[in-house]
């Protein structure tokens, strides 16, 4: 955490992750960064506006994720995994009901 200040570490379902402070995990951030067409300064003010977090704590996610970004990476891809799965699970569920 001294590496990175702005960044706090929750304990979850999923295992240790990396937070912002009252704030998403920073795995949602740079997910949020990668589905967006903005770069650099303009990428960090739309995060802002979503999240409603100054940008100097986005920022703390970006940094993070340039140290980390395998980790990161892994946590997005099983949130997105977890998504799908539970879209097919609803999907299925909806085709048993008609």
């Amino acid at each position: 955490m001294d590496a990175h200040p702005g960044v706090i570490f929750r304990d979850g379902p999923s295992g240790r992750r990396a937070a912002l402070p009252y704030g998403p995990d920073v795995w949602e951030i740079v997910k949020f960064r990668h589905e967006i067409d903005q770069q650099g300064p303009e990428a960090v003010a739309a995060a802002t506006e979503m999240v409603n977090l100054p940008a100097g704590r986005i920022w703390a996610a970006i940094h993070y994720y340039g140290a980390y970004a395998a980790e990161i990476d892994a946590e997005i891809d099983q949130a997105e995994r977890e998504s799908r799965d539970a879209e097919t699970a609803w999907e299925t569920e909806q085709g048993l009901q008609a």
